[in-house]
């Protein structure tokens, strides 16, 4: 974990302590290609030497998996998702061929190129072995749950925009569910009330409203908290080589130190 991670566990459990709730830790290891049990044993580590205690068993999401088959199967029986066969190649020659490229507020919006497949054509790929994840069809799925809310402790009330998103994946044959489907399930079977995370993650709720809508979960209340940032003013990411709390720990510093350095001091 590095100083970023720390001050988003600090803040959710400032912020459970403060309403008399629960601290819930969750191990988000659906990627199995990345995931390593010295890296969950390390966050345990870590999180101890910050005076974190959780009030429950972490839940592990590749323990979980049924959970979110169960949620997929309902939003298939609501015919709101389909099998998309395309490869990041095939979709990038797809945008560069049609010389635009829509924007949401991740990135490049899937141009929707596997959700004009028919019945039959979808079916024959799958028989033949086709690898193909799961995308949302945004268009579809909204027209079903009309219109949304959601609330931001922040920010306040906001009008949910899923669209922005586009057909966002939800389930791939490699691992089967997705963040978005994830942590919205894992959210209503754990009863939270309040969700908080970083505002990179505010567009994301968006979509975590709808699905909540189309497979009838609980919605919380969210708080979406500022990145950590360095120097540079660029996001704190293992990527680059961010700080990690163990080496900070190495060298000295206090668990003050580290409240301190994040402005929860």
């Amino acid at each position: 974990m590095h100083l970023g991670h720390a001050y988003a566990a600090l803040f959710a459990w400032d912020a459970a302590r403060e309403a008399g709730g629960r601290f819930l830790l969750r191990i988000e290891d659906i990627d199995a290609g990345r995931c390593r049990p010295e890296f969950e044993d390390a966050i345990y580590e870590d999180l101890a030497w910050l005076g974190l205690e959780w009030d429950e068993t972490p839940r592990r999401q590749s323990d979980h998996m049924a959970d979110y088959g169960a949620a997929i199967r309902v939003l298939e029986g609501l015919s709101v998702v389909y099998p998309c066969f395309c490869t990041r190649g095939e979709i990038r020659a797809e945008i560069e061929r049609a010389g635009v490229a829509p924007h949401g507020p991740d990135g490049v919006v899937y141009p929707g190129i596997c959700r004009l497949l028919s019945v039959d054509e979808r079916e024959s790929r799958i028989a033949r072995g086709n690898a193909f994840a799961l995308r949302l069809d945004m268009a579809k799925a909204v027209g079903r749950a009309g219109a949304l809310e959601w609330r931001d402790l922040k920010a306040g009330r906001q009008v949910a925009d899923p669209l922005a998103a586009g057909d966002v994946v939800i389930a791939r044959k490699d691992t089967p569910t997705s963040y978005h489907l994830a942590v919205t399930v894992d959210d209503h079977l754990q009863g939270v009330t309040l969700v908080t995370r970083g505002d990179d993650l505010f567009h994301a709720t968006h979509v975590h409203r709808l699905l909540q809508a189309l497979a009838d979960l609980d919605v919380p209340a969210w708080r979406h908290h500022a990145l950590i940032t360095d120097s540079a003013g660029q996001r704190l990411a293992k990527r680059n080589r961010a700080t990690t709390l163990r080496s900070l720990r190495r060298a000295g510093t206090s668990p003050a130190d580290v409240r301190a350095m994040v402005g929860l001091d």
